[in-house]
């Protein structure tokens, strides 16, 4: 009796328990349906049969490029495009036909979207046409449930407000192509861009920002009925370069009165450059838009090419402009004195051959000083023979020739120092005394770029610091470069031995540039000109009486023209040249003048770069502030 009685207990006791158990649950499961049905009721009804949630990815803004006073240089302004989804219209050519019937909506806009489908996931959209004016947004918008899977975006288009002035520095945006996607989702984004040139390129990922996201109720016929949640972008990284914008203008401008010319204004002791030109040149905000296959092969064909920056890619014989290496060389060998005299004839015997100088009747007696003042060849003969290449390749390259100088843009091209093992590397044979020669002087196998050239000069009058060049100076607050370069080994008195007869060079009546000296004293200058052939005059034409200017325009010399100034003070570099100008004491000397005189005036060395200055986007076309203090 009292098992059973136990028993009717333990049964009372389990029953309660899963009673219990089962009005939890039914609590709970009671109370979860109000909460769906009640306080998530109008949530969940979005979902219904006639409603659905799109996902949208939201692009970022790319980061602005500014110069070095907060001027922009590269821009996002609005842009409203249209797009289609081809999961969602039955035809896509039918519905991209359809929109021909309200937008003005060219044969290739449709092509292009097709074939663009054909390669893409059914639900990435596509970008059919962007740059809308607002009467078609409009347009668009009214039609919408007759026009399915379309719908109207609101992007950013890039601008570069200077155009062709400072296209080759900052570059500019293009579409992603197949090479190009990556594993960034963003990269999908219908007519989303990214850097090909320039900085633009170079910055790229850091200017690119991160994507985001937005979950938007839409219903039957596709329209937009709200926005349930946002997740915002976040914008790229500005870029801010040791660029001077206006000063940049002025370059090119003055540029482009030569048929092809390329120069560079840096500073002497940091390395920050201040100006970068190449002429002709094009305009990137034509790239943004697309550009035309007829417009594409003009640039092509252009005999300037305007899509080459031949300021860091363009490789010419240095010329004369050289002539300071192969003295330097001499003089750090020992091999030569300031006391050293040659007598120029107007030309110089090695053996059997003859090489002459370019004033035919010849200098006279000149020492170093004068040799570089008058730019006197036989001088350089002479001593190169003395020297021997490998000692001057070797201060070429410790002067910053002949090899790429980890600058800013990656379209930088190296140069060529040739030497003994160079030759007998590239063509199996023995470096011959009459190259010496005439490598001595700046011509054979040298190639240099005008940023080299600049470098070269930089090294030569700030006391022999191996400074590099630089131009980007900070990526959003941070620094992009350290400005700090160390000292070269050199004998200070032989470079104030060379910097002497770059003064003689533009200020004595026998210098070569001295028609463009500057004549404020507190501006002066200092420099050297340079010709470098580009073809062969024969003795022949000589007797024939042929000179450079009757030669076809491509086979003229080129003219160069390295300076800086102040010449009491060394800040500001300059390296002119112009393609097949003649000589560069008549083209790129002139040219060299309006440059350093504009850079002066400017100062902008005065203004210290700072990475807050990327928010003053005021005063485009205003002049700098100018501040006391130099960047040391």
């Amino acid at each position: 009796m009292k098992k059973k009685q136990d028993s009717a207990k333990l049964f009372t006791r389990r029953a309660f328990v899963i009673g219990a158990l089962q009005l939890s649950f039914l609590t709970i499961l009671g109370g979860r349906l109000a909460w769906l049905q009640v306080a998530q009721g109008e949530r969940y009804k979005t979902l219904s049969d006639k409603n659905r949630i799109n996902i949208k990815m939201l692009a970022p803004s790319r980061g602005q490029i500014v110069d070095r006073f907060g001027v922009p240089l590269a821009v996002n302004n609005q842009n409203f495009r249209v797009l289609i989804v081809p999961e969602q219209t039955g035809d896509l050519e039918k519905s991209l036909r359809s929109l021909q019937k309200y937008i003005e909506l060219e044969e290739e806009d449709i092509q292009g979207a097709l074939k663009q489908a054909s390669k893409s996931a059914k639900f990435v959209p596509i970008e059919i046409k962007d740059d809308l004016s607002w009467e078609d947004v409009a347009k668009i918008e009214v039609n919408l449930p007759e026009l399915p899977g379309l719908s109207v975006g609101v992007g950013e288009i890039r601008s570069y407000p200077y155009g062709v002035s400072t296209a080759h520095i900052v570059g500019y945006v293009g579409a992603v192509s197949k090479t190009e996607v990556g594993g960034d989702p963003v990269l999908s984004l219908p007519g989303f861009k990214i850097g090909k040139t320039g900085i633009e390129k170079k910055f790229d990922l850091e200017m690119r920002g991160r994507a985001g996201n937005s979950h938007v109720e839409v219903n039957v016929v596709g329209r937009e009925v709200r926005e349930l949640n946002r997740q915002n972008s976040v914008v790229g990284k500005r870029i801010t370069l040791t660029v001077d914008g206006e000063l940049q203008r002025f370059v090119q401008t003055r540029l482009e009165k030569e048929k092809s010319a390329s120069a560079v204004v840096m500073d002497a002791h940091t390395g920050a450059v201040y100006a970068l030109s190449s002429s002709p040149g094009f305009d990137p905000n034509l790239f943004t838009k697309g550009l035309s296959a007829t417009m594409w092969e003009e640039l092509l064909a252009d005999s300037g090419h305007p899509l080459t920056n031949k300021a860091i890619a363009g490789q010419y014989p240095p010329g004369s402009t050289f002539k300071m290496v192969t003295a330097l060389a001499a003089l750090e060998a020992g091999l030569l004195t300031s006391q050293k005299s040659v007598f120029c004839s107007g030309y110089y015997e090695y053996g059997s051959d003859r090489f002459h100088c370019w004033k035919r009747g010849g200098h006279g007696t000149v020492n170093l000083v004068s040799a570089l003042a008058e730019s006197c060849d036989t001088y350089f003969y002479e001593i190169s023979t003395k020297v021997g290449i490998d000692r001057i390749a070797a201060m070429a390259r410790k002067l910053g020739l002949g090899q790429k100088l980890d600058f800013d843009l990656k379209e930088e091209r190296p140069g060529l120092v040739p030497d003994k093992n160079w030759k007998l590397g590239h063509f199996g044979e023995v470096w011959r005394p009459g190259e010496t020669i005439v490598a001595g002087i700046g011509q054979g196998y040298l190639q240099t770029t005008p940023l080299q050239l600049a470098v070269m000069t930089a090294r030569l009058v700030n006391g022999g610091f191996a400074v590099k060049p630089w131009m980007t100076g900070y990526v959003g607050n941070r620094p992009g470069v350290d400005v700090s370069w160390p000292k070269m080994d050199m004998n200070k008195w032989h470079l104030e031995l060379i910097k002497k007869g770059m003064n003689r060079v533009v200020n004595h009546e026998n210098g070569t540039a001295f028609a463009s000296r500057i004549k404020a004293p507190n501006m002066s200058m200092g420099g050297k000109t340079g010709t470098a052939q580009v073809r062969r005059i024969t003795m022949q034409q000589r007797l024939d009486g042929v000179e450079n200017k009757d030669l076809p325009w491509n086979h003229r010399h080129h003219a160069l023209f390295v300076g800086y100034a102040p010449i009491h003070k060394p800040r500001y570099i300059c390296s002119v040249v112009v393609e097949h100008g003649g000589g560069g004491s008549s083209s790129a000397a002139p040219i060299a003048k309006e440059l350093l005189l504009e850079v002066q005036r400017r100062n902008p060395a005065a203004t210290v770069l700072k990475p807050e200055d990327g928010n003053n986007i005021a005063g485009m076309n205003k002049a700098p502030p100018r501040k006391p203090r130099l960047i040391r």
